[in-house]
């Protein structure tokens, strides 16, 4: 990753969309060269496929973990180890996880504080993320954080900045943005990035069109404007 950067997600409603694919190629035509998935929505066979597909397109792989329980949490890491993703987003077992990635070149960014739900909701107070925060990043095994910081209840852009602040590892900011204005608080704040995957994919960011094209653009623009 530099500075700030546009993470492209291929998923809605925290699954991997079935058209990943068509899609990536879109994105790749476009420039994007920060493309994540889910561990869910595809078979390992379409995901590994998919993955190789970004490599090869000059892009950055993210896999972002869903799975809440411990099994199904390692089930997925392992399967990020086997497709060789470049980053390792969400997760809430780090311990676990940690062993697992040693030896690998994957940048790991568990979810700080307490995740719920599928899509995942953020809870806790500020206080408690920022706690898990700054706990995570003690680990050296630890790149970074992934901060579900829209889906949480409460003051987000405070969330955000105080995460910033209380860590020196990057903090991307995923989920639920849609808007230019969000990027904006999010590049203010200190933040490493952001990801946007279904609102792209639905067409409903500002843009001068719905398509994936157009609403990439949009969200391209948006990085070019904000200041350095």
């Amino acid at each position: 990753m530099t500075q700030f950067d546009f993470i492209f997600m291929l998923t809605r409603n925290d699954r991997t969309v079935a058209d990943a694919a068509i899609h990536a190629a879109t994105a790749l035509k476009a420039g994007i060269r920060h493309i994540g998935f889910k561990d869910i929505g595809l078979p390992f066979e379409e995901l590994a496929d998919l993955a190789r597909q970004i490599r090869e397109g000059g892009g950055s792989t993210y896999l972002e973990v869903v799975s809440l329980d411990r099994d199904s949490e390692i089930r997925s890491v392992k399967a990020a180890v086997e497709l060789g993703v470049d980053y390792l987003l969400g997760g809430t077992h780090a311990e676990d996880v940690l062993p697992l990635l040693h030896g690998t070149a994957i940048r790991y960014y568990p979810f700080p504080g307490h995740i719920h739900g599928h899509p995942s909701i953020l809870g806790g107070t500020q206080a408690e993320i920022v706690a898990s925060a700054v706990a995570l990043a003690r680990h050296p095994g630890v790149a970074g954080l992934d901060l579900l910081a829209y889906r949480a209840a409460g003051d987000v852009p405070a969330l955000i900045d105080a995460v910033c602040r209380a860590v020196s590892k990057p903090v991307i900011v995923a989920g639920s943005v849609y808007r230019p204005d969000q990027i904006d608080i999010i590049r203010r704040s200190g933040a490493a990035g952001f990801t946007i995957g279904t609102s792209a994919l639905d067409g409903k960011f500002p843009a001068t069109g719905t398509g994936l094209e157009a609403q990439l653009r949009a969200i391209t623009a948006c990085l070019e404007a904000l200041p350095q």
